[in-house]
């Protein structure tokens, strides 16, 4: 009555149904079912009632369940293993077993009062008590655990006690409980569920009989997932499942928790793989297929583009390179492994299948191995820098750039991508003919002084799968490379000429200059011609070319012109201007100097011309200077059988 003195009607509530589960119920509630319309977590909608419903524990309930089926269940239980892997709902399902009016059984009958107390959403039992250690692990919890136990169970068969964390209980109050653990009263039973259970001391831990609960494996956890989408009725793409699960690492609770997340932001539609990358920030299968496209061509301005896509996303670099590193662990096992797409060894949604064996044939075995070896080893080297594009995008250069590895690695990675600009030109044999370079015609002394010469041969063909050795013959132009490319590179190819040969190195720094790049021939204008004819002979070509394999990628035939524009640098051999009158040479091959003579004034020269365009206080010069014989062995192979003297 208010305060008018009338009586106003009252609205009664009406009382919720009481909740009854039997034992053939369902895992998975019919859409649109009070259960599936509760405002409760996922996790907790869908707890398991029995051992059969509990996935990827089987090395857990199969001997639980023969114990109970026993009679044989022991005193105490440790239940240890990652968080949301089922522990706390094994124990208590395990005590719903124990407590059944029918039991203990291995099923329970779901029929029972106690059966119905323990189940899903149920009310809970007075007898089955469970205490969180993190808040109730000192002493005297333990104390007062131990006092309370001796009391026999109100309406139970057994007084269970479930303590979660276990790890969490102190030493003290592990002690306090030992006797009680060691030696229970016949109607008491122990779980300890725990995520550490080396934490728990070896006295309580070798009275207890241990269960390791394992993570879910992704095949069987996505069919889970897919089943409480269907039984929820909100339609969810194929490849949002994977992402849920990874998300989820393998634990039951933290992936439905997810899934719980993206069902409750679902459109009429559903769930969509757009949506779901990115409320999970993972890098979408798009970008990654247009990174790893780029770098399979050479593309080093769409990777670095890639790369400021992600940025301007905002997203990590950290989880980029994450996401890089898996989609390049896939490739690696698609190219060692033809049928893994098939056989479920690399698990992907049935779109993306195609695009990994394209991209896996694209790149090779080797150059795939090496470039996932670079990005997991930068991104150990990521955690807490200060600067994480820099380091992702020097990770993409050292990708990019097979030579800077001078192991088996680069040489493999190396040789995979000759091998595919091989494929590209479409021909078994791609050496281009050897060039025909002017020489001028020898001195009878020069022809004296030197060994016999090796008679010119055309070079077998290569094999179709060379080996590593044979990288650096095989003479391939790279795709996409101009001489303005060349030219940009002629530093670098200097500095790695510099570390094979000092000699030539001084020859090309102080004499050459790049002219034209043209159907796979690289010309070199020198600047006069005595630095022409030493470049010619001695092996500095071979220096030369191996130097651009490494740099470039790419194997030029190479020739050379004398160019007088070509102004050489300080340090180098004198050069005549032509005149109208032919130079007149006189002496003999034995008399030393030579003597040149233009327009009536003497020139002398030394015979050794060609040798000096290095320096003089050049100690390399003569330790790095190889003979003919040892160019044939190192380049050809070949292998002095007899020395014959060709004396006059």
């Amino acid at each position: 009555m208010d305060e008018t003195g009338l009586d106003e009607p009252r609205l009664s509530e009406p009382e919720p149904d009481p909740i009854e589960h039997t034992q053939d119920e369902a895992l998975f509630d019919e859409p649109g079912s009070p259960s599936a319309n509760a405002p409760l977590a996922l996790y907790r909608r869908y707890r398991p009632d029995t051992f059969a419903e509990l996935i990827g524990q089987d090395h857990v309930t199969e001997p639980l369940q023969r114990a109970l089926t026993n009679n044989r269940v022991n005193h105490a239980y440790l239940f240890s293993g990652p968080r949301g892997c089922g522990k706390t709902t094994s124990a208590r399902i395990l005590a719903r077993a124990l407590n059944c009016e029918k039991g203990p059984r291995a099923v329970p009958c779901g029929e029972c009062r106690s059966c119905r107390d323990l189940a899903r959403n149920g009310p809970g039992s007075i007898d089955v008590i469970e205490i969180d250690a993190a808040s109730h692990g000192g002493v005297d919890d333990a104390r007062d655990l131990r006092e309370r136990a001796f009391f026999a169970p109100v309406s139970s068969r057994f007084k269970i006690y479930i303590v979660d964390e276990a790890h969490m209980v102190t030493t003290a109050g592990f002690n306090a409980l030992l006797k009680l653990v060691e030696e229970p009263p016949p109607h008491v039973k122990f779980v300890f569920a725990t995520t550490e259970p080396d934490k728990v001391i070896s006295t309580i831990r070798s009275r207890t009989h241990h269960y390791p609960f394992r993570l879910v494996p992704p095949r069987l956890l996505t069919e889970y997932l897919a089943k409480l989408c269907d039984a929820e009725g909100i339609p969810v793409e194929p490849a949002v499942l994977p992402l849920v699960v990874r998300a989820g690492g393998g634990s039951v609770r933290d992936s439905l928790s997810v899934l719980d997340q993206l069902l409750g932001g679902a459109k009429k539609a559903g769930v969509s793989y757009r949506q779901a990358a990115a409320l999970l920030g993972y890098t979408p299968d798009s970008l990654l297929d247009e990174f790893v496209d780029a770098f399979a061509a050479g593309d080093a301005g769409g990777v670095f583009a890639c790369v400021d896509k992600v940025i301007e996303v905002g997203q990590d670099p950290r989880r980029f390179a994450e996401d890089l590193l898996r989609r390049l662990r896939d490739l690696v096992i698609v190219a060692a492994v033809p049928d893994a797409l098939t056989s479920g060894l690399v698990d992907v949604a049935p779109d993306q299948a195609e695009r990994l064996s394209s991209q896996a044939a694209a790149l090779g075995a080797g150059e795939l191995t090496r470039a996932a070896e670079v990005i997991a080893t930068g991104l150990t080297d990521m955690r807490g820098t200060t600067a994480p594009r820099l380091h992702l995008e020097l990770m993409c250069a050292r990708a990019l750039l097979p030579g800077a590895d001078a192991d088996d690695r680069g040489i493999h990675a190396r040789l995979d991508r000759l091998e595919r600009r091989i494929g590209v030109t479409g021909t078994s044999n791609p050496a281009p003919a050897q060039p025909q370079i002017q020489t001028p015609p020898s001195t009878p002394a020069a022809s004296a002084t030197t060994t016999p010469s090796v008679p010119e041969s055309t070079p077998p063909q290569p094999p179709p799968q060379p080996s590593p050795a044979e990288v650096h013959k095989q003479e391939v132009q790279a795709p996409g490379l101009t001489v303005t490319d060349v030219r940009r590179l002629w530093p670098e190819v200097l500095e790695e000429v510099k570390g094979k040969r000092r000699f030539t190195w001084i020859l090309l720094s102080q004499n050459a200059q790049v002219a034209e790049l043209r159907n796979g021939t690289l010309l070199l204008a020198m600047s006069n011609a005595g630095a022409r004819d030493s470049f010619s002979r001695g092996g500095s070509e071979d220096v030369l070319r191996e130097a651009m394999v490494v740099v470039m990628g790419a194997d030029f035939a190479i020739e050379t012109m004398v160019d007088p524009s070509a102004a050489p640098s300080a340090g180098t051999s004198r050069t005549f201007h032509a005149t109208d009158e032919p130079p007149v040479t006189s002496g003999s091959a034995s008399d030393g100097p030579k003597i040149r003579a233009t327009n009536g004034i003497r020139h002398e020269t030394s015979s050794e011309d060609p040798d000096a365009l290095a320096s003089r206080d050049d100690s390399d010069l003569e330790e790095d200077a190889e003979s003919q014989a040892q160019l044939l062995a190192r380049h050809l192979g070949a292998e002095i059988i007899a020395e014959e003297d060709h004396g006059a």
